[in-house]
Order: structure tokens, then C-alpha cells, then sequence
């Protein structure tokens, strides 16, 4: 079947996108589903850093690929055999297929799946196929196992959760990545309890979500830092407690307002100085845990001393240390409860041919989430 798509085929090429159009929409050849797969239609796909930074290429991927990894959507077709799944359920994306049956699944991660990974690190589905026909660029490569950016995808049934139907797709879709993250660092990593000081660094989408789960878990005083004025007054209007702006003074003004430091400082910046900045701002005791993912050369360098005599914790924290088929319905039934407002990070909707304007936006800050409609 044909689809529209949106193809990278080679990273790295200037800023404006929307002059250099790193992006090209075309009509692409889609095979149907195999065995342990499904067709979806998709509903909207949501435009985030981590596909930024493969458009920029910090994060080199195999070329060329559809982008797109937080997307939610209505299953069409499965693919021969048994299936979880059947035509007309709405599902949302996990970005790490879980195998379940690897070490790390069957210890409750799955998102650090390790066919998952290799799949990924390829550009295949889990099972190993790519269901893109080739161009005439070559073969084509899936990205995170989803490629949201385009009308119908093929997707493996382990990249997929069913959720609720009465969600709107365009919300839906950031349960994938954005809130999946950030409030899984929260509730699944640091595990933050009732009364606890919390901080989070940078807010996109993912720093946002951190926010939410946050207020969600009860933490008071929580603690905001970015440089963009819009997203400090969206996160004090969410229920933080204190803004602050960023820059050399940023620690210090943290750990003012949370009487020395917090408890649990999160990082969503993905840049190696902020995650120093997150740890400086860590009180004695505390914890603090990593969402961005900066450039792979990049070091991060703490005081060893301060790791022993001051009991300090860093952890990284992978796609929320989530278990999508445990906790995508569980954040979805708290949204609509009226408990994660995720819909207040919804800032733009775009059409497909608009991607590359809406990659600059992203670039400049400009925003929260924006999402695709298809």
C-alpha cells in the first residue's frame, strides 16, 4: 500500500529546516503486516528531541528513515497468526519493543530490552524486517521501531498499547514518550514519595511531564529551572512552587528554595554542564536522575568524595523505567481523572508538510509539544 512520509535522508543540514527541508514528504510504499505485527492508521505523531537529534546529527542513525517515535493511533490489520491486538483498538507506542523474554524483561525493564536495542540501533522492527519498500535511496530504516511521521505505519505488537478509545488521538500520542518519560522518572525511577523537594531541569516535554508526576506524587516545594519565561510561567501555573531562569545562579537559587538542596533533581536538558548543574543542586542524601540524552562523546564529572560522604545517587533513568503495558493505562486513567493535566503541553498542531517549520520551533524553544495530525 502507499502512504505519505516523512523521510530523512541525510542529517546535519543547516538550520532554517524550513529552507533546507531536511525532511521530505513523499509517497512511500508500505508492505502489510507479518507475523507478531500490526497496521495502524496513525492519528498523530509528536515532534521531540529525540528526533531532533537525529535531524541535527548528534544522534546518528542508519540513513535514510522515517522519523517519528511518539504516536498514537487506530490498528487496521494484524499480521498472520495469533495477535493481542485486532482492528479498530487505539493504541500509543513505546519506543523500545520488548522482547520478553531477554535478562532485562524478565527482571521488569523492558525498556532496556536488549533485542529491543538492537533492533533500534538498526533500524528494523523487533523481529528484524523492514516493512518500507525500497526507494529509490535504497532501503529505508524504521526509527525506534515506530516511524510516526507518516499516514499508516507497520509496527511490531511489542511497540504497542492499547489504551482507552475516548482519549483523543492527539493527546494520546504524547503518552508515549513525553509523559511515559517524565513522569515514569518520577513515580518508576526515583520513586519520589509524599512530602518530598524536588527540582527539575529544562522544560520541553519530557521536564514538564516531570513536573506532573511530581505534583501527582505529592512533592512540595518543587522547583523549576529554565531560561524560556513561557515555560516557567506554564510550569508555575501546573502547580510548581518556584521559577527560576537558569544560568551561573541557578544553583544557588535552588537550593535556597528548597532549604539546601532537593531531595530528587531531574535533568531533561541532555547536556552534560546542566547535569552538573542538577547534581550541584542535590541535597546531602539526595538523588539525582538524568532523562536527556546528550552526545555520546560528552563526559559528566562529579566530586567522588561527595558520592561516599555524602550518600549521593545519580541514575539514569531510560523511557521512565517504564512498563508500558502497566503504566501507559495507568497514566492515561490518572489524565483523565483529572491528576496529569498532560493536555496543558500540547502547545501546536501542524500538518505533516509543516514538520521541518515545526523542527525549527523546536530548535528555538518555541512551545511545549507539538504534534502531527494526520
Amino acid at each position: 500500500m502507499m502512504t505519505r512520509a516523512a523521510v530523512l535522508t541525510e542529517m546535519g543540514l543547516p538550520r532554517p529546516y524550513a529552507q533546507s527541508r531536511p525532511l521530505k514528504v513523499a509517497d512511500m510504499a508500505l508492505d502489510p503486516p507479518g507475523p507478531g505485527e500490526i497496521l495502524v492508521r496513525v492519528g498523530a505523531a509528536g515532534l521531540c528531541h529525540s528526533d531532533l537529534s537525529v535531524i541535527d546529527g548528534s544522534r546518528p542513525r542508519p540513513m535514510p528513515m522515517v522519523l517519528g517515535h511518539e504516536a498514537a493511533g487506530v490498528v487496521e490489520a494484524c499480521g498472520p497468526g495469533p495477535s493481542a491486538f485486532a482492528p479498530g483498538d487505539h493504541v500509543v507506542f513505546a519506543f523500545v519493543p520488548n522482547c520478553g523474554t531477554c535478562l532485562p524483561c524478565a527482571e521488569g525493564r523492558p525498556a532496556l530490552c536488549e533485542p529491543g536495542a538492537a533492533a533500534n540501533t538498526a533500524g528494523v522492527l523487533l523481529g528484524g524486517h523492514r516493512r518500507w519498500c525500497d526507494s529509490p535511496a535504497g532501503v529505508v530504516n524504521h526509527h525506534l521501531g515506530v516511524s510516526g511521521f507518516s499516514e499508516r505505519i507497520v509496527v511490531s505488537g511489542r511497540s504497542a498499547v492499547k489504551i482507552d478509545a475516548s482519549l483523543p488521538l492527539d493527546i494520546a500520542a504524547l503518552f508515549g514518550c513525553a509523559v511515559m518519560t517524565g513522569v515514569g522518572a518520577v513515580v518508576n525511577t526515583a520513586r519520589v514519595p509524599p512530602g518530598a523537594t524536588v527540582a527539575v531541569f529544562g522544560l520541553g516535554g519530557v521536564g514538564l511531564a516531570c513536573v506532573l508526576g511530581a505534583l501527582a506524587s505529592g512533592a512540595n516545594p518543587v522547583v523549576v529551572v529554565d531560561p524560556v519565561a513561557a515555560k516557567r510561567e506554564l510550569a508555575l501555573s501546573l502547580g510548581a512552587t518556584h521559577a527560576v531562569e537558569g544560568g551561573e545562579r541557578a544553583v544557588a537559587e535552588v537550593r535556597a528554595a528548597t532549604g539546601g538542596g532537593a531531595g530528587f533533581v531531574f535533568e531533561s536538558v541532555g547536556h552534560e554542564a546542566v547535569l552538573a548543574q542538577a547534581y550541584a543542586a542535590t541535597r546531602r542524601g539526595g538523588t539525582t536522575i538524568a532523562t536527556g540524552l546528550p552526545h555520546p562523546s560528552r563526559q559528566f564529572a562529579v566530586p567522588a568524595v561527595s558520592l561516599v560522604a555524602e550518600e549521593r545517587t545519580v541514575k539514569g533513568s531510560y523511557m521512565g523505567s517504564a512498563v508500558p503495558l502497566r503504566d501507559l493505562p495507568r497514566f492515561v486513567a490518572m489524565y483523565q481523572a483529572g491528576k496529569l493535566p498532560v493536555d496543558r503541553l500540547l502547545t501546536h498542531r501542524l500538518a505533516l508538510d509543516e514538520i521541518n517549520a515545526g523542527f525549527d520551533r523546536l530548535a528555538d524553544g518555541v512551545g511545549v509539544r507539538q504534534v502531527v495530525v494526520f
